[in-house]
């Protein structure tokens, strides 16, 4: 039989243009997001004058590296650097765990209760204790000035563990029997069937709660009072905000002279790239894990 030829899907003049007009749009939309990270990449490479004189640029004049010297030689900002990587890399797997864990006997139909606890999960996604009883429970339970208070007090998110519930329940029953009739017990399908299958969601909401730390800065502002506990985003708060003296932050932070509008730059591409670069790795599964929910043939 002959070959089908390819169709290109062109019926009128409007759908071209349509295409047109939308790639315009799109690239648009592009360059307004990518044109402020590579003027703060530009930025954090120029020299103080360069940037005090000239409003926008995305090459440096004269390209140097001081800001990044000078960060590096820090402790505070090394130690910051740190803290959050341990903070982010603890928080998601604890976040992740009490997910997946929590997920899976509410995916089962036949758990006694199981209507009660999803509606008391869907009820925080409409209503929240508030920033003041939230600290008031993160300060009775003695979390103050702990890391334990960047991980636990947003351990699960009530969103991620309805969609990951929904994910499990949509995993063949079958592959789970079979296993029972092998003579795995609950845990063991748990961990040698399901996680196995689970692969793009893990993945998925761990890059999720992943940025989601890496990026908070309100729970170290609330619960830690000693900067020397301080995350790389509380730093970048300080130093970036519009009130805030930088002379003063530094100060605070025991640290000595700098390159102050420099350093603001370098700062905040030092505390995005670890993320940038994050993503890579988990690109392939991501693509999988956001379409979950999606309408299947």
């Amino acid at each position: 039989m002959p070959r089908k030829q390819s169709v290109r899907y062109y019926d009128s003049r409007g759908s071209r243009a349509f295409d047109v007009v939308n790639g315009v749009l799109l690239t648009g939309l592009a360059l307004v997001t990518v044109l402020p990270l590579l003027y703060v990449l530009a930025a954090s490479f120029a020299t103080e004058s360069e940037i005090s004189s000239r409003p926008f640029f995305l090459w440096p004049e004269k390209f140097v590296t001081d800001t990044y010297q000078y960060i590096f030689s820090t402790d505070t900002f090394v130690r910051a650097l740190l803290t959050t990587i341990c903070v982010t890399a603890v928080g998601t797997v604890v976040q992740l765990f009490l997910t997946l864990t929590m997920a899976y006997p509410l995916a089962k139909r036949h758990l006694p209760g199981r209507a009660l606890v999803l509606n008391l999960v869907i009820f925080t996604l409409v209503f929240s204790g508030g920033m003041i009883p939230t600290y008031l429970v993160v300060r009775d339970l003695g979390l103050l000035d702990s890391y334990l208070a960047l991980i636990l007090p947003l351990a699960i998110n009530p969103f991620y563990l309805i969609v990951v519930k929904s994910f499990f329940q949509e995993l063949p029953e079958a592959l789970e029997e079979a296993a029972r009739i092998d003579g795995c017990n609950e845990l063991n399908v748990f961990l040698r069937i399901v996680l196995p299958l689970s692969k793009p969601i893990i993945a998925t909401f761990s890059l999720f709660y992943a940025v989601a730390i890496w990026n908070d800065y309100m729970s170290p502002l609330l619960y830690i009072d000693d900067s020397k506990k301080w995350t790389l985003q509380m730093i970048v708060r300080q130093l970036t905000a519009t009130n805030a003296d930088s002379a003063n932050v530094l100060q605070q932070l025991e640290t000595v002279t700098f390159p102050e509008q420099g350093l603001k730059f370098a700062v905040v591409v030092v505390a995005t790239l670890p993320i940038l670069l994050f993503y890579p790795f988990l690109q392939k599964h991501f693509a999988k894990g956001v379409l979950i929910g999606s309408v299947k043939e």
